[in-house]
């Protein structure tokens, strides 16, 4: 063996007294984290939160371990026991009951005494003289007196019958270590970091998403349409049990460079404009449209929705047309090109001449960063607690992170969407650093393969700490190709993909009367699309598929395994054309397997679940049987599955209730 220098060295750089060599404890691979805590982990209200962590010291002492939490901000800390399951590896269990950013962070010790009387039970059971072990027990428990508190008595009481006896009964007593446990000195007590983690309400994880322009809700495309009209269609939106009523942005409309219908560079008389170009003489972000009504009649709106079971989301852009006041009161929030013009917000070799972006880099970016983040909180102040971002990726990360965190500090239960469709890693660093759910490239997904790839993706550890994905089948921008055919199984397997594999789904307005009419070949966009002109519809007419939505909203109510993402598991289905898999409820007590139809016609297949497992940790069989929750019917698990006829013309998916 040779001799390093350089190891003599770094030790003799480290004076022995270093808290390096005290601590005994190790502390490692802790769950759940995200990015070794620099960001939070996401978890709902009132659900149980697992921790598992590694935990081992040197020698064979018994090490104790304990679960911390609380708040951030708060001084005090909750406790819960951890447990030693196997292999060093430790588990314990705390359930948040407060809205808003916790920390939690692990304890362990040495317990002395545990590790006196294991050793002092193994030697009286080998017949072993223990009397200097009991004089040694007797000390320790001395030494935890002076803390002992409210056990004081008991530790007294233990010491006064084993001194007038000197039997080893009274020391070795399961209850006197119990007492003792909580009170005894650690003094080799180690604490792990404290690791964040964010705690929403459940909207955060499932909802039901329908988007509409309040100004289409009109029977005339000549009159503009407005709040109360809205209200009027409440009862039809609940109807098909939608969960959030989300507005792209009602704010009012710049005139210059208006876009005309179809996105048109010149914009008729009468044309109304696209409501992302925000701002005009009537105010700006924090104001509404007149055409729309008063703010007044927003908040009436946001009264009945709720009473239709219905929260408003409303859309959060932060560019503004030329007409913004903004521009004016604040011209250094933007950028100005040498020729004194504004610069425009381009995506080359696009150009949008009717809006700009601020600038949020600028020397005064402190009281632009304060100004967009008053906007969110004057419309929380109305009654909007779920906020929809337009393109976040654009943006500063910096700005996001402090604005929802600042945010969320006043209204702890603001739920934030990312629209951002851009490439994965900043798709998943906006969601780590704030975003209670992202948007994603669902609307793209149509094979098997790469339905069963994306969803192994967002299912797997980490992204399922904090990415929570919101499944849209369409949006204002985008009719995907798949769609454009008008099929209606097409819709429907589209439809009920979405509602089932992931928590939260949305759809935009006339998907349920199969609007697919795109722009032109080749594109993605709708032709008459709601950005640009007031489009009535009839909302009966005939071939719509509200009653298959109902459906679906409401088997996915009834179900809580429905209503969350990550406990997911592929079922073998033996067709390409038909993906399976199975959900859990967060609390394992509920679990649906679904089988969805990729093609049209008929299919026979067999749905694999006899070989998986459910039910709660400890007790987890096999499935027996399941129940079909549309029609009601059981069928007894056969040959480790069940046989399916999917007619995907009549109902493309099949969902089923599992059952022990």
């Amino acid at each position: 063996m040779t001799h390093d220098p350089r190891l003599t060295s770094a030790l003799d750089a480290t004076p022995l007294d270093s808290d390096v060599y005290g601590r005994r404890h190790v502390i490692e691979d802790v769950y759940p984290t995200v990015d070794a805590g620099r960001y939070p982990v996401k978890r709902i209200v009132g659900a149980p939160v697992d921790v598992w962590a590694d935990i081992f010291r040197d020698g064979h002492d018994v090490t104790v371990a304990a679960l911390r939490w609380r708040r951030e901000g708060e001084r005090g800390w909750w406790t819960a026991p951890m447990l030693h399951v196997e292999n060093d590896r430790w588990h314990g269990t705390f359930v948040p009951v407060e809205l808003g950013r916790h920390v939690f962070a692990i304890e362990t010790w040495t317990s002395g005494f545990a590790t006196w009387r294991r050793d002092t039970l193994a030697k009286q059971k080998a017949g072993q003289d223990i009397a200097l072990e009991l004089k040694e027990g007797r000390a320790l428990v001395a030494a935890a007196l002076p803390r002992a508190g409210d056990t004081a008595g008991k530790l007294q009481a233990a010491l006064h019958r084993f001194d007038a006896g000197e039997d080893a009964g009274p020391l070795l007593a399961a209850d006197l270590a119990a007492a003792i446990a909580a009170v005894e000195p650690r003094p080799d007590l180690t604490w792990s970091q404290a690791f964040p983690m964010m705690i929403e309400r459940a909207r955060a994880r499932a909802g039901a998403w329908y988007e509409l322009f309040p100004r289409n809700e009109t029977d005339d495309p000549a009159r503009h349409g407005t709040f109360d009209g809205v209200v009027a269609r409440l009862p039809d939106i609940a109807a098909m049990g939608f969960d959030v009523l989300y507005f792209p942005p009602i704010h009012p409309i710049g005139t210059t460079n208006r876009k005309g219908k179809n996105n048109a560079l010149e914009a008729e008389p009468g044309d109304p404009g696209s409501p992302y170009a925000i701002g005009a003489a009537e105010g700006g972000h924090d104001a509404i449209h007149p055409a729309l009504g008063t703010l007044d009649d927003f908040r009436r709106l946001v009264a009945a929705a709720r009473g239709h079971g219905l929260e408003i989301a409303l859309d959060f852009a932060t560019q503004c047309s030329p007409d913004h006041p903004w521009i004016k009161q604040h011209p250094e929030w933007f950028r100005w090109r040498p020729d004194g013009s504004m610069t425009s917000a381009e995506n080359p070799p696009k150009k949008y001449g009717d809006i700009t972006n601020p600038d949020f880099y600028c020397a005064e970016r402190v009281a632009l960063w304060q100004a967009l983040r008053d906007v969110v909180l004057f419309w929380a102040e109305q009654g909007v607690r779920i906020i929809r971002v337009d393109n976040p990726h654009t943006k500063p990360f910096p700005f996001w992170e402090w604005m929802i965190r600042d945010v969320q500090a006043r209204f702890p239960d603001l739920i934030f969407l990312a629209e951002a469709f851009t490439r994965p890693k900043p798709m998943k660093a906006l969601a780590k650093l704030g975003f209670s759910q992202s948007y994603t490239y669902f609307t793209w997904r149509t094979g098997k393969d790469e339905l069963s790839a994306y969803m192994a993706e967002l299912t797997r550890h980490p992204e399922r700490e904090y990415f929570r994905p919101n499944f849209f089948v369409n949006t204002p921008d985008i009719l995907p190709y798949h769609l454009q055919g008008g099929e209606p199984w097409m819709f429907k397997s589209r439809l009920a993909l979405a509602a089932t594999l992931a928590g939260s789904y949305g759809v935009f307005a006339g998907f349920e009367l199969l609007e697919h009419v795109p722009l032109a070949p080749g594109k993605e966009e709708y032709l008459d699309s709601d950005k640009y002109e007031i489009r009535p519809r009839d909302w009966n007419a005939p071939g719509h598929i509200k009653d298959y939505i109902a459906m679906l909203n409401g088997v996915r109510r009834a179900n809580p395994a429905l209503q969350q993402t990550s406990n997911f598991a592929f079922a073998p289905v033996d067709s390409p054309n038909v993906i399976g898999f199975v959900k859990e409820s967060v609390g394992r007590d509920n679990v649906v397997a679904t089988a969805v139809a990729l093609a049209p016609g008929r299919h026979d297949v067999w749905l694999h679940v006899g070989d998986m497992r459910i039910g709660p940790e400890g007790a987890r069989r096999p499935v027996r049987a399941v129940e079909n929750l549309v029609t009601g019917e059981w069928r007894l698990i056969e040959w480790g599955g069940v046989r399916l006829s999917i007619d995907a013309d009549h109902d493309p998916a099949v969902i089923l209730r599992c059952v022990a």
